[in-house]
């Protein structure tokens, strides 16, 4: 069993910050458990924008404060993200989010993130992985 919480790993290697400076990460659970999904505390920077395309990774967010314009651009359609609602990434869909206020969420990925990563210049993730144990 594993019990932490996100103020446990501020300012840790878990404490993710984009080279961007557009959102922080405090990841809670990585690849290093081994249970198959990471979990992540995220927060988006008022008056920022991020374009992102998770071609590795299937990601869930669900907003807990803030707001936030998420335009899909595989569609071209827009939506308005705020606390409650979740969205998900389940086609590796290239998207934008664009935030109104400072946005919040919590995050789910599958594969899982080692904590290691950052978007590239596409906006991808590498798909990066973990030793195998001795």
């Amino acid at each position: 069993m594993i019990v932490r919480s996100f103020k446990d790993i501020e300012g840790t290697d878990r404490h993710v910050r984009a080279a961007s400076g557009t959102w922080e990460s405090k990841r809670i659970v990585l690849a290093r458990e081994r249970v198959g999904f990471s979990l992540h505390e995220t927060v988006l920077h008022a008056g920022t924008e991020t374009s992102m395309w998770y071609a590795h990774h299937v990601e869930a967010v669900v907003c807990v404060e803030g707001e936030a314009e998420l335009t899909d651009h595989e569609t071209g359609k827009t939506y308005t993200i705020t606390p409650g609602t979740m969205y998900l990434l389940d086609g590796h869909e290239r998207h934008t989010l664009r935030v109104e206020e400072e946005f919040r969420c919590i995050c789910v990925f599958n594969p899982p993130v080692t904590g290691r990563e950052d978007h590239d210049d596409d906006g991808v993730y590498p798909l990066l992985t973990e030793p195998e144990e001795a």
